[in-house]
């Protein structure tokens, strides 16, 4: 626990001036941690991102990740986002013929499909800081009060098992315990704040929010579960990796987006 209350100090000592400043240090603090998770997540299947199909990867995250602020910079070379995503799909495509199938279609999907699942997530958290900070602290704080009711209630007063083949010490009555605490902070969130939605409309988002941020949760345990790893990562001591403290936020940030909150 101490090691994870200084690793906590630590990180949001270097975090939150960076997401108060927000401009190009964000996005290039969200590239960095999206580079790490992509790491982790490789990591797992055994593929080396300092390989020619690990920079591939990384570069198709890159792509993925960029903001739309920036869009003017591609557009002058005449291509677009989605055609550099198809071109390293084809080169990841190609590289199993180099190869001779030591690198194989099945390693290319997983590859792919990682770099879509961080990259999306990550992408839509430079959106969110770009639309306003109060989004970003909303999206933390939801979470935060999710998983922390999840875990205190569920440790009161859980006895029905969630999903125990994915996370055996998750319970219902946690879960829905930590949905109630989210709608507490929806409720905080529009007393307190600007944010761009009547109470119950928010209610109603954070509801989903807090359901789907809960999945992206059993999403990581099912990648651990699957591969055999306790986490994703050490480079957060006491706390694991970057894909064990931004699994929820991969799942929400785009629903924040499609519920265009802002």
């Amino acid at each position: 626990m101490k090691q994870r209350i200084i690793t906590g100090v630590v990180a949001a000592a270097l975090f939150l001036p960076i997401v108060f400043y927000g401009g190009l240090p964000f996005v290039l603090l969200t590239y960095f941690l999206a580079s790490v998770g992509l790491y982790e997540l490789l990591k797992m299947k055994k593929l080396s991102i300092f390989s020619v199909h690990g920079l591939l990867t990384l570069l198709f995250l890159w792509v993925i990740l960029y903001p739309e602020q920036y869009s003017d910079i591609v557009n002058t070379f005449y291509y677009t986002k989605t055609e550099l995503g198809i071109a390293f799909i084809l080169l990841l495509l190609a590289y199993t013929v180099i190869t001779k199938n030591r690198f194989t279609f099945e390693d290319v999907g997983f590859s792919i499909l990682s770099a879509i699942y961080v990259g999306i997530g990550f992408y839509f958290f430079i959106e969110t800081r770009d639309a306003g900070l109060v989004y970003i602290f909303y999206s933390l704080f939801m979470i935060w009060a999710t998983d922390s009711g999840a875990y205190f209630v569920g440790k009161a007063t859980g006895k029905t098992k969630l999903w125990p083949e994915i996370s055996p010490n998750k319970t219902v009555e946690g879960s829905v315990g930590g949905v109630v605490c989210a709608l507490i902070v929806a409720v905080l969130f529009s007393l307190l704040t600007e944010i761009n939605a009547n109470l119950l409309a928010l209610l109603a988002i954070t509801a989903v929010l807090s359901i789907f941020g809960q999945i992206g949760d059993l999403v990581q345990s099912a990648f651990k579960r699957h591969f055999g790893v306790k986490d994703s990562g050490n480079i957060l001591p006491g706390h694991g990796g970057i894909l064990d403290r931004f699994d929820s936020l991969l799942f929400i940030l785009p629903l924040l987006h499609f519920f265009h909150l802002w």
